[in-house]
């Protein structure tokens, strides 16, 4: 018998031709909804104009988006995934608000590039102040909202072994949270910089602010 050859290290295997195809005509169809959203408003824009705008079918519009809806929110989900991931891997040690607060930031950190192969920055930024403008849209974001809200506080539950449905500090914890997160978003929506080292500095400035503002006695602390 001869001797067994060491196994080389596996690397990834490259993205296919077909998968970048179809990762380049989603990306493009994401684009031009939001284009168009952001331009002529979303209830004014149809499918067809969407798919006009990339020259493909609308049954391939349909093979990558089930609605126009989760077109208008398919960047926000990808922000929201990743800090979820960021959420789940910061260390146990850490307490749910300093937890949430170092996640975001990390996310915001690392989120840029990700939005970036998909739309610029200040399209995304156009996206979120037409999500806000929009009756029908804007109950779409609050339930999302309630429902994330939902997750995160289960997720913090489950680090601190508490029982969310018995303990109600996952999720007091988290509405505060998530009211920072929105003020900021609005904050954020209404300023002239629309970097997200804007978002990022704001977001860090008003979370720095939160144990203070639950505190007690507000007139014998500095604001």
């Amino acid at each position: 018998m001869t001797a067994e050859q060491p196994t080389a290290p596996r690397t990834p295997a490259p993205v296919g031709l077909r998968e970048r195809k179809k990762r380049r005509t989603r990306d493009a169809l994401l684009r031009a909804a939001l284009e168009l959203f952001t331009t002529r408003g979303y209830e004014g824009t149809t499918v067809d104009e969407i798919v006009d705008a990339v020259d493909v079918s609308q049954r391939t519009f349909f093979r990558y988006f089930a609605s126009k809806e989760e077109v208008a929110f398919a960047v926000q989900q990808m922000v929201e995934r990743h800090f979820v991931a960021a959420l789940a891997e910061r260390p146990a040690p850490e307490a749910p608000l300093e937890a949430m607060r170092n996640a975001v930031l990390t996310a915001w950190d690392t989120i840029g590039e990700a939005i970036m192969e998909v739309v610029p920055i200040e399209l995304y930024l156009r996206t979120f102040q037409m999500i806000e403008s929009t009756p029908a849209l804007l109950a779409v974001h609050l339930r999302r909202s309630i429902e994330m809200e939902e997750n995160i506080a289960r997720l913090i539950a489950d680090r601190e072994g508490l029982d969310v449905d018995a303990d109600p500090r996952p999720r007091v914890a988290v509405a505060a949270f998530s009211g920072v997160m929105r003020t900021t978003g609005q904050l954020w929506g209404r300023g002239e910089d629309a970097s997200l080292e804007a978002i990022r500095a704001l977001t860090e400035a008003y979370l720095d602010h939160l144990g203070p503002a639950l505190a007690a006695d507000w007139r014998g602390a500095p604001a």
